[in-house]
């Protein structure tokens, strides 16, 4: 009997404290160890005669059930061993094999009868995930006492209790029907420890890779297993922000200046702003960010780094449309000032008196400060063009005459280019005698033939 026991304790090392560790829930192995006891019913006349009563039979059943001195056999050792797996929908299949030591049966002592079994179980577990785990089974097996073997045929109740997810008490009791006669039906009772084992949890998170939607990645029950790196409530495979604490209406990223554009996505995170600003502020309202405004106060066109277009003159002509942002001009005239009548008559007047050597080109010296009034006024309409105009009186030929305007009106034009005016507001022509203002008949008319003009251009 020692070297059994030995046996049973070496058995339970192997088939249960070895898995220990394992840590599934729902881990489909259960190894239990601990001892049993043996309850039978016979009388002394009975036993002496080969006839054996059932538990049933007692004249008080509960009396003698609960008769643990006289009826029960214990044997103060490890002598139970079971192995089980479930198979799912609340079912277990597994083997236990039990030994002890007979010394009563009923009312009839005996002196160390050994008791053996080995056994098939059918579990079903009622209730599922509970501390208190109550479970019925049947099955069947084979016992010996002593040298004398017999089928049985097993039903009972029980109960696992668990302290953590793989520890537990288990507490059993079964009624074992013997198929021979000469063995009798009893009760088996037993106590032991359970251990529960066998399922994988690849990334140690504590949830099984079954149950583990994230099974290589540690994460959260809560998530099914699955991280949340930023501990925002938010697991990372829904979190557009996995690393940085955010808020579920900004799906997991931060807002720090609460203008409900994300940070990540915030041109300007720690200044609220407007979502089509890129989550930056518009002071002015004008369409530009003040980080991109020259002038984030006033309101301006982005083509204008969001200022206002200047006036400098004040004509009302915006200095990028006015073609004379420095002179105050007219809208019609594109912002420059337009050449009265008045000011065409005094351009003429200075014009005729321009002195040229006879029959020349040359200008004489004593012009000079005719041409300097001229060119103050052309400057005063810098966007004016204007003919220089050459005429003669009809002395001379008629083909003279005309080479003649046309140099005297080049002269003139080179001049002014020369100091200053664009030569792409002058054009030089020659008329010759063409255009007389007076006769040529007297000496003061064929005087004022004789003269040069600048018009505007129209």
């Amino acid at each position: 009997m020692k070297h059994l026991s030995k046996l049973f304790v070496a058995s339970l090392l192997v088939l249960g404290l070895s898995n220990a560790n394992a840590q599934d829930s729902n881990n489909p192995w259960q190894v239990s160890f601990g001892i049993n006891a043996i309850d039978a019913y016979p009388t002394g006349t009975e036993q002496s005669q080969g006839v054996w009563r059932t538990p049933f039979q007692s004249g008080d059943f509960l009396e003698d059930f609960f008769n643990v001195s006289d009826h029960w056999n214990v044997l103060p050792s490890v002598s139970y061993v079971s192995v089980s797996r479930y198979i799912g929908d609340g079912f277990s299949v597994g083997a236990r094999g039990s030994l002890n030591r007979i010394e009563n049966l009923g009312d009839a002592s005996f002196d160390d009868l050994s008791h053996f079994a080995i056994d098939g179980t059918i579990k079903y577990n009622i209730l599922k995930e509970t501390t208190i785990d109550p479970f019925v089974q049947i099955g069947g097996g084979y016992t010996w006492i002593d040298e004398i073997g017999a089928g049985t045929f097993n039903g009972g109740l029980g109960m696992n209790i668990w302290f953590s997810e793989n520890i537990g008490l288990s507490l059993e009791t079964q009624y074992k029907h013997v198929f021979e006669d000469y063995s009798p039906s009893h009760f088996q009772h037993m106590a032991g420890i359970s251990v529960r084992f066998g399922g994988t949890d690849t990334d140690g998170d504590g949830i099984y890779d079954k149950d583990d939607a994230c099974p290589e990645v540690a994460g959260l029950e809560a998530f099914n297993g699955c991280p949340d790196a930023d501990g925002d409530g938010i697991e990372d495979s829904k979190d557009s922000c996995p690393n940085a604490a955010g808020s579920k209406e900004m799906n997991g990223c931060p807002d720090a200046d609460g203008d409900g554009v994300a940070d990540k996505d915030d041109a300007c995170p720690n200044d609220a702003g407007l979502e089509s600003m890129g989550g930056c502020p518009d002071s002015d309202g004008d369409g530009v960010a003040d980080k991109d405004d020259t002038c984030p106060n006033e309101a301006g066109p982005a083509a204008n780094n969001g200022c206002p277009w200047p006036d400098t003159d004040g004509d009302s002509v915006l200095d990028k449309d006015d073609m004379c942002p420095a002179l105050a001009g007219t809208v019609a005239n594109n912002g420059c000032p337009e050449v009265t009548e008045e000011v065409q008559n005094q351009l003429n007047d200075y014009a005729r008196t321009i002195l040229f050597d006879t029959g020349k080109a040359s200008i004489k010296a004593e012009s000079t400060s005719v041409m300097v009034d001229i060119i103050q006024i052309l400057n005063e309409y810098p966007n004016a063009k204007f003919t220089v105009e050459g005429h003669t009186d009809s002395v001379g030929s008629k083909k003279l005459n005309q080479s003649l305007s046309e140099k005297r009106a080049n002269s003139i034009r080179d001049f002014l280019i020369e100091k200053g005016i664009s030569g792409s507001r002058l054009t030089a022509i020659g008329y010759g005698e063409e255009k007389p203002i007076a006769t040529n008949r007297t000496r003061s008319g064929r005087k004022q033939n004789r003269r040069v003009e600048i018009n505007l251009m129209k």
